[in-house]
C-alpha cells in the first residue's frame, strides 16, 4: 500500500510513521508513506496557501489552486490514489471504514488548516471523513488516526494474523463488540484477583467466558453497538436483559 499526505506541516508525520508497529511495518516494506508540503504548489515568493473568505468572516481559508495542483501532481505519480478529505461534514470514521480503506492500493490524505478550505477543493475528494464531533487545529491528526487504523490491518503488520480480528469493533462474523477484559501477572493485586477460569487452562471455557464478557461489557458501556453486532438468538436475548439491567432499570431508579 502507498499512503500520501499533503499538508502545510508535513514534518508532523514522520515521528508517528517511523515508530512502533507503524515503523516496523514501514521498514518491512508493507507500506510506503510520503508527506508532501502543500507550499510546493504555490507560485508567489511568500508561498501563500490561504486567503480571506469572500463575504467576510473570521479566519482564513485554504486556497483552491495549490490544493488542486498538489492532488493532480501527486496522483500523476504512480497508481491513482483514493483521495480523502477531512471535514466536519464527512462520514464518521469507524472500523468498517478502516477495513475498506485498507483494500486500496493507494490513498491520499488531504489535511486542511485554518478556518477550512475553499469549497471548490472538495470536488477532488473521493471521500470525506470526520473522526469526531469536535474541532482540531488541522487535518494532520485525523490523517494519522486514519493511517494508523488502516496500516495495522495490513497483512503482517501486527505479526499475529488474529490480532486485528479479536478486537473491539471488529467486523468479522462474530465481531461488533467491545473486546473482553484482559489480565496479566500478578494473579492477585491488592485483593483484586484474575478470574479463575482464565487460569484454568481450559481453552474452550476461556473462549466462552471471553465471549460472554465481551457481550456484557458492550451492553454496559456501548449499548449502541448491540443492534449491529453479530449475535446468536440466545446471545441477543441475554444482551436485552443486560441492557435493561444496566440502563433501563438504573434510569428508572434515578428518576
Amino acid at each position: 500500500m502507498i499512503i500520501d499526505a499533503v499538508s502545510v506541516f508535513p514534518e508532523m508525520f514522520e515521528p508517528v510513521m517511523s515508530t512502533s508497529i507503524l515503523g516496523r511495518a514501514r521498514r518491512a516494506g508493507l507500506f510506503e508513506f510520503h508527506a508532501h508540503d502543500l507550499r510546493d504548489w504555490t507560485h508567489d515568493r511568500h508561498r501563500t496557501v490561504d486567503d480571506e473568505p469572500y463575504g467576510g468572516g473570521q479566519g482564513m481559508l485554504m486556497k483552491v489552486e495549490p490544493l488542486t495542483e498538489a492532488i493532480e501532481a501527486i496522483a500523476a505519480e504512480g497508481p491513482r490514489p483514493h483521495v480523502v478529505f477531512f471535514t466536519p461534514c464527512g462520514s464518521p470514521f469507524c472500523q468498517a471504514t478502516a477495513e475498506r480503506l485498507a483494500t486500496y492500493e493507494r490513498i491520499l490524505l488531504v489535511c486542511g488548516r485554518y478556518e477550512g478550505m475553499d469549497e471548490r477543493a472538495y470536488a477532488f475528494a473521493d471521500e470525506r471523513i470526520s473522526i469526531g464531533d469536535y474541532v482540531l487545529t488541522g487535518g494532520e491528526l485525523p490523517a494519522m488516526v486514519v493511517a494508523d487504523a488502516v496500516i495495522r490491518l495490513l497483512p503482517g503488520a501486527l505479526g499475529d494474523e488474529m490480532s486485528n480480528r479479536d478486537e473491539s469493533f471488529s467486523t468479522e462474523d462474530d465481531g461488533g463488540l467491545l473486546e473482553y477484559a484482559q489480565y496479566t501477572r500478578p494473579a492477585v493485586f491488592r485483593d483484586m484477583a484474575v478470574p479463575d477460569i482464565l487460569l484454568s487452562g481450559d481453552h474452550a471455557k476461556v473462549d466462552a467466558y471471553r465471549r460472554a464478557d465481551a457481550i456484557e461489557r458492550t451492553c454496559r458501556w456501548r449499548p449502541d453497538l448491540i443492534d449491529a453486532a453479530s449475535l446468536t438468538p440466545e446471545e441477543r436475548d441475554r444482551a436485552r436483559t443486560l441492557i435493561e439491567r444496566y440502563h433501563v432499570r438504573q434510569t428508572s431508579e434515578t428518576e
